[in-house]
């Protein structure tokens, strides 16, 4: 039987079906990391105006308290401020606005703070406040209206011209990533930590507003109490196609490709010189992270880096970078960009177009993947060296060594990554492997010997994890040990084991 096929499907009316209190819970589980959700907040601050942004980390004594973020942009009228704070509310967004989807202020704050409290002022209108509360927003969609007093307060506290002054302060309280007890200096270990990370984030992502005359991005690290303040710098742009000489001469060359949907793209295709360590080379990821395309959207960095499956990375391409500012796409028919403006979708389409990429000379885009991966090539032979390639290290190792690891030598393809962690052994044992789950285990009776005062956790001990990690990965790299390789573990076991045991011998002598 042969079935009518409704190609429309009938249907018999509406019904209004309002979104549930928990969807706030969803809309803050979307894996927004800190500095992502910090640089969606700055988004907004660059689509207000603003000149200068602040993020100040405010402490007490050796607690983190609150984070702000202070811009002095247009500000927001107590209406205006309403629809930013209405899960779901729609605004009109100009033609070049880094934000499109409404939820990121939300969505953001929420996702690192269990309240958001936003303050905005014009220049014709008073302070006004608008707080959630991650307790109640899911309880019921309510919104606290922050008193006045406090508004301008706050507003005061950041404004040497309290009467002219417009701007936004976003003040998170309850941040989750705040370490909870501040004692023994991991206050100071986690702001020197995340405020490494933030300004690196900030610098790549916004580096071409950064590099204008009229825009700054501050972090200031603020005693409550004291008024101390403990740190205040300036992020400075990481341009990832600031390199000093090219390592192609013929390059950078622009490329354009044709996109049915959306038209004519330009592609502008760098050869990044071989071995850099400037951070603007290395400051994405690992070597397979940080080759591919770099896709802008109204000169905000919204992806840095890989393929979009044109095709896999591999070691030979680390040099090749390739700038692309996103076309017009209101309806994501080729490009569609996260939420969180951290990744480009793009279509089948756009790799497709990619192979029949050329430039003014007729040049094909592939052509250019091969000068990228002849430039790696030709610079690992000039250094005399042809190592062979290895299994990478992975989860256990800490990402800067890592990155080394890859930077040095070439990858196999395709394999799961060297694992290495702590367990308990037999003592007469300084390590184990474990073959099946590709995993370096260390004897957990000799950690605190070997760290010392420090603290442990997942990529503690770099140094011994790389020694490690040079010993053993050729044995994960062969399906059997042979006698000479058996002999030569058994020896680094029985050196490793005295080691170890003389480092707890010198820790007894010190108590």
């Amino acid at each position: 039987m042969v079935d009518d096929w409704h190609f429309d499907v009938p249907t018999t009316g509406t019904k209004s079906l309002p979104p549930d209190p928990r969807y706030v819970e969803a809309l803050s589980s979307q894996g927004y990391g800190f500095e992502v959700a910090v640089a969606d907040l700055v988004d907004n601050s660059i689509d207000a105006g603003a000149k200068d942004v602040v993020i100040h980390f405010l402490r007490e004594g050796d607690r983190l308290v609150s984070l702000l973020v202070i811009d002095d942009g247009k500000g927001m009228s107590e209406e205006t401020l309403d629809v930013a704070m209405t899960v779901g509310g729609r605004r009109d967004y100009a033609p070049d606005a880094l934000g499109m989807f409404g939820t990121g202020l939300k969505s953001a704050s929420l996702s690192h703070a269990s309240s958001v409290t936003v303050v905005s002022k014009t220049r014709r209108t008073r302070a006004v406040g608008r707080r959630w509360v991650m307790e109640r927003a899911v309880a019921g969609f309510d919104c606290d209206i922050v008193a006045l007093d406090y508004a301008q307060s706050l507003i005061d506290r950041y404004s040497s011209r309290p009467i002219i002054w417009q701007g936004t302060v976003i003040r998170w309280d309850g941040v989750k990533d705040f370490p909870q007890h501040g004692g023994g200096g991991q206050t100071d270990r986690y702001l020197h930590r995340t405020i490494n990370k933030l300004g690196l984030h900030l610098g790549l992502h916004l580096h071409r507003f950064l590099a204008r005359d009229d825009f700054n991005i501050t972090i200031a690290v603020e005693d409550v109490r004291s008024g101390t303040e403990y740190m205040n710098f300036g992020v400075q742009p990481l341009d990832p196609f600031a390199y000093p000489v090219s390592g192609d001469p013929d390059y950078p060359r622009r490329f354009v490709i044709d996109v049915p949907s959306v038209g004519s793209v330009e592609l502008d295709a760098h050869v990044w010189p071989p071995k850099s360590t400037l951070d603007e080379y290395k400051a994405v990821g690992s070597v397979m992270d940080r080759q591919g395309l770099y896709f802008y959207r109204h000169d905000r960095l919204v992806q840095a880096g890989g393929w979009n499956n044109f095709r896999q990375p591999e070691q030979h391409l680390a040099l090749a970078r390739v700038a692309v500012d996103l076309p017009d796409d209101p309806e994501g028919k080729i490009f569609r960009l996260t939420v969180k403006k951290d990744g480009v979708e793009a279509s089948p389409e756009f790799a497709s177009a990619l192979e029949n990429g050329h430039d003014s000379e007729g040049r094909l885009f592939p052509e250019y993947m091969a000068a990228a991966d002849y430039a790696y090539r030709e610079a690992r032979k000039r250094s005399g060296t042809t190592r062979k390639p290895v299994i990478a290290p992975g989860k256990g190792f800490d990402p800067i060594l890592r990155e080394s690891i890859e930077d040095e030598l070439p990858l196999i393809p395709f394999e799961d990554p060297i694992q290495i962690r702590w367990q308990k052994l037999d003592n007469s044992l300084f390590f184990d492997i474990d073959r099946e789950n590709q995993t370096i285990i260390l004897n957990a009776h000799y950690r605190a010997a070997i760290l010392g005062a420090r603290r442990g956790g997942l990529d503690d001990a770099p140094t011994l994890k790389a020694l490690m990690y040079l010993l053993l990965h050729g044995v994960f790299e062969k399906e059997y040990s042979g006698s000479r390789e058996k002999d030569n573990l058994q020896l680094w076991q029985s050196v490793l084991v005295a080691g170890a045991r003389a480092e707890l011998d010198r820790v007894g002598d010190d108590d």
